[in-house]
């Protein structure tokens, strides 16, 4: 089972001026890749059923989640979840206010050196001397 993604909080402002001074500093070919549009998805609940019960779906079916009412939803960019947050409404459309960041999953591997043998004395870089030799 993967560990729980970490999150942060993120302030309350509309990351203007900061992120215009970011954009004004990327050369051409930067900037141009910024115009690439990759899939953004709002996810409000997930769980599996069998595919029989799929089958059985007809206009009026509920699904039922174990997800809260109030608990936040999910943003994927490109399939990879970034963050959290609430339901706004905008007008008459639906919106999402970013309550946290999720931070990437940090994979540590134990730093392991390989064992060094003793050196003979007085002889640098010479394999040790078995005892009894």
């Amino acid at each position: 089972m993967a560990a729980p993604e970490a999150t942060r909080p993120i302030s309350q402002g509309k990351g203007g001026t900061d992120s215009q001074v970011w954009l004004e500093r990327l050369p051409g070919y930067g900037r141009s890749l910024l115009k690439i549009q990759v899939p953004v998805t709002v996810t409000l609940a997930t769980n599996k059923r069998p595919i029989g019960a799929i089958l059985e779906l007809v206009p009026g079916s509920i699904l039922q989640f174990d997800k809260g009412c109030d608990a936040p939803l999910s943003l994927e960019i490109g399939n990879l979840r970034v963050a959290e947050g609430e339901t706004v409404k905008v007008g008459d459309r639906f919106g999402l206010r970013l309550t946290s960041m999720v931070l990437p999953e940090e994979r540590f591997r134990p730093v392991q050196g390989r064992p060094q043998p003793a050196a003979t004395p007085g002889v640098p870089g010479a394999p040790p001397i078995a005892p009894g030799a």
